[in-house]
């Protein structure tokens, strides 16, 4: 079966593609969506590796606890299962919250993490965005949650975004319970232990030291993570013109740029 125990109350959904390889890649889904996320990546990773595609707590058909759904709390679900499956090591990848949780498991676990990849992350927030999260934060508390995740996701498209990208993620907040939508949002950038905005991000994200890929919307954000990585064969790059999407919109140059990276390390 396609789920595993990860603690009390807690199952993950996953599915497990692809061939038998050193480290396998672990795909992670972003806030308010679920692997199917990775739908159009999954079969050209497959032909390469071992292709692991979960979905958070909270998210998807994994369960969804009353509780810590947070960005740590995900991070120690993905060690747990790994156990669980005896894989000892994984490329972990990471789109927007995602982010954050692969981050996460390379700080706290880095033994877990051969290599990491993050797709216009969400970290290394600015004052500027992070003025408005208290609103963002008490629409999703007030009586129409989803509507107001709705408003949230706007930021994550423009223009050049297929209107089926925009369907998608709208249909998926609406499934989802909102207490996970304010207990993950609040974690990633407000809490007492959050690492979306910065300094928080700096101070958190320096310390990860395996190789690092990250794909950004934002030539700003990108220029700044660039100066936190650690390993010489870490990679940033700016897509211009694409959204917070990013990989949805451009499947293949995404795989392209993760494959031409893996073959360098």
């Amino acid at each position: 079966m396609p789920y595993a125990e990860v603690g009390e109350g807690v199952r993950l959904f996953y599915t497990d593609d692809g061939k038998d390889g050193p480290a396998p890649l672990l795909l992670v889904h972003g806030w308010g969506t679920d692997s199917h996320q990775w739908s159009w990546h999954i079969d050209a990773l497959a032909a390469a590796h071992r292709v692991l595609a979960v979905d958070l707590r909270g998210h998807g058909y994994s369960s969804v606890p009353a509780t810590g759904n947070t960005p740590r709390a995900m991070a120690e679900d993905l060690d747990v299962l790994l156990d669980r499956l005896g894989i000892p090591q994984v490329i972990a990848v990471g789109h927007s919250m995602g982010g954050q949780v692969v981050s996460i498991l390379a700080v706290e676990h880095p033994e877990r993490v051969r290599a990491l990849v993050t797709l216009d992350p969400g970290y290394g927030m600015g004052p500027e965005i992070a003025r408005g999260f208290p609103r963002m934060i008490a629409g999703l508390k007030g009586e129409r949650p989803h509507e107001a995740a709705e408003r949230i996701d706007e930021w994550c498209t423009n223009a050049a975004t297929p209107a089926v990208i925009r369907r998608w993620h709208k249909r998926r907040l609406y499934g989802m319970a909102p207490h996970v939508l304010v207990q993950a949002f609040e974690a990633m950038f407000t809490g007492p232990d959050a690492i979306g905005v910065r300094p928080a991000s700096d101070d958190y994200l320096a310390r990860r030291r395996c190789p690092v890929l990250s794909i950004w919307a934002d030539a700003v954000r990108a220029s700044w993570e660039a100066g936190l990585l650690k390993d010489p064969a870490s990679v940033v790059l700016s897509w211009e013109g694409a959204s917070h999407r990013l990989h949805e919109e451009r499947p293949d140059d995404f795989v392209n740029a993760l494959e031409g990276w893996l073959r360098r390390l």
